[in-house]
């Protein structure tokens, strides 16, 4: 039995190896006199609705004198419920955009674990490009993804066994009027016939009781299961978690990572498109670097431009690509960093100016840093054990510039390469 409700979210730790094996939990604040929002009935009663309207814009630090003057002419569990909702809808906003959250319906687990809407319109769009209908859309959560499909013009059967969860995602489908093609279905998704059927959609979760599940065959429903339903449909595609193993993507399946705004969001295993590729693709956009099987790039001695493949690129094992593109080459085997001679323009990759390169030493970063006057300092690491607050405190920069240092390994030795971005 599968309940699909994700729990609260995290993101998987980095990969080790960037070519070949690249790859916080969020406690939902609980008001001072508020309990968990458990049961959404109350609030979709039009008293409710109205308590909705009138807490919407409240702040935080204003919650309990609104909770007080509120309960004199409503119920306390009520008047609790409203509020931990409008906290929840500004929280949410970041992710579905202020019109929409402000009428949507969330639990803490959906809004930590619901697809930023922009990934999921993008998903739905690459759906409806492939003639795609109608869709089954298993472990639904609270309707974030059966909302982009039906905005895109997808008849949406829209499937969670948990009541609350199921409860909110029709509530969502009503708010922003999109009954007519969603329907939702309280059910263990494991039941659910999907023949007929234009494509599949599966969300599993990917966290239990002791937190994140980094095992493919521990989500809930398992990955084999997910992939096996995948392929009853002309179309199917399954989010997991950006850290899956490359091994682990089957043979028929298309993988693709997701970043938005630099963010790695997820991957996608499509089935029914392009068996065997990989694909990054960066929003806002798209962009999409399609690999092409390249070998590993030659290491060679760090040069004038140092190039920072976005995330989805490294997940996607894609820096080889990157680094054809730049003309360039890796500065250590390991790390996901690419270096040339020339500045060449790359969607997929940030580039930087670099203006000295030192074995790592805190003492001489400090002189150096006092010498040019630097005052504002971004410190990027990839292969270095050392924290960016603690080396900020260290070298405790102070002026009117600014610079970049990037704490890593250059074949194989501690380095710290300092510069700016490109211009």
């Amino acid at each position: 039995m599968y309940y699909c409700s994700h729990g609260p979210g995290s993101s998987q730790p980095p990969a080790r190896n960037p070519v070949r094996h690249l790859g916080r939990t969020h406690t939902v604040p609980r008001l001072a006199h508020n309990e968990p929002v458990n049961d959404l009935a109350p609030l979709l009663t039009p008293e409710g609705r109205a308590l909705l309207d009138e807490v919407r814009d409240t702040a935080p630090a204003d919650e309990l004198a609104v909770a007080t003057r509120l309960r004199r002419d409503h119920p306390a569990e009520l008047v609790s419920a409203a509020l931990g909702q409008a906290r929840l809808r500004q929280r949410a906003a970041a992710k579905f955009g202020e019109e929409d959250a402000g009428r949507m319906f969330f639990t803490p687990n959906g809004v930590e674990q619901s697809t930023r809407a922009a990934v999921a319109a993008y998903r739905a769009g690459r759906l409806r490009a492939l003639g795609v209908t109608s869709l089954a859309d298993l472990c639904c959560g609270i309707g974030g993804d059966a909302i982009a499909l039906a905005r895109a013009g997808i008849r949406v059967l829209a499937v969670d066994r948990d009541p609350v969860t199921a409860a909110a995602a029709r509530a969502n489908a009503e708010a922003l009027g999109l009954t007519d093609l969603i329907e939702v279905r309280e059910a263990d998704v494991t039941e659910v016939g999907t023949t007929g059927w234009d494509a599949v959609f599966v969300d599993p979760a990917r966290r239990g009781g002791r937190g994140r599940i980094f095992d493919p065959e521990a989500y809930s429903p398992p990955l084999s299961w997910a992939v096996e339903a995948a392929r009853t449909a002309p179309h199917a595609a399954l989010k997991v978690a950006p850290g899956i193993p490359h091994e682990a993507v089957p043979a028929d399946a298309e993988a693709e990572w997701i970043s938005d705004g630099g963010d790695v969001k997820e991957a996608v295993l499509w089935f029914g498109t392009a068996p065997g590729a990989v694909r990054a693709t960066l929003l806002p956009g798209p962009r999409t670097l399609l690999g092409r099987g390249l070998p590993d790039p030659e290491v060679r001695p760090v040069g004038r431009y140092l190039y920072e493949p976005d995330g989805a690129v490294i997940r996607a094992h894609l820096v080889a690509e990157v680094a054809e593109e730049v003309g360039g080459g890796l500065i250590d085997p390991t790390i996901a960093y690419v270096t040339s001679d020339e500045r060449h323009e790359s969607p997929y990759a940030t580039a930087y100016e670099i203006t000295d390169q030192l074995p790592f030493n805190v003492k001489k970063l400090k002189a150096l840093l006092r010498e040019r006057g630097v005052g504002t300092l971004t410190v990027k690491k990839r292969g270095s054990a050392v924290e960016p607050e603690e080396l900020r405190r260290k070298v405790k920069p102070s002026g009117p510039h600014s610079a970049t240092v990037f704490l890593t390994r250059v074949a194989g030795a501690p380095t710290m390469l300092i510069g700016a971005p490109a211009a």
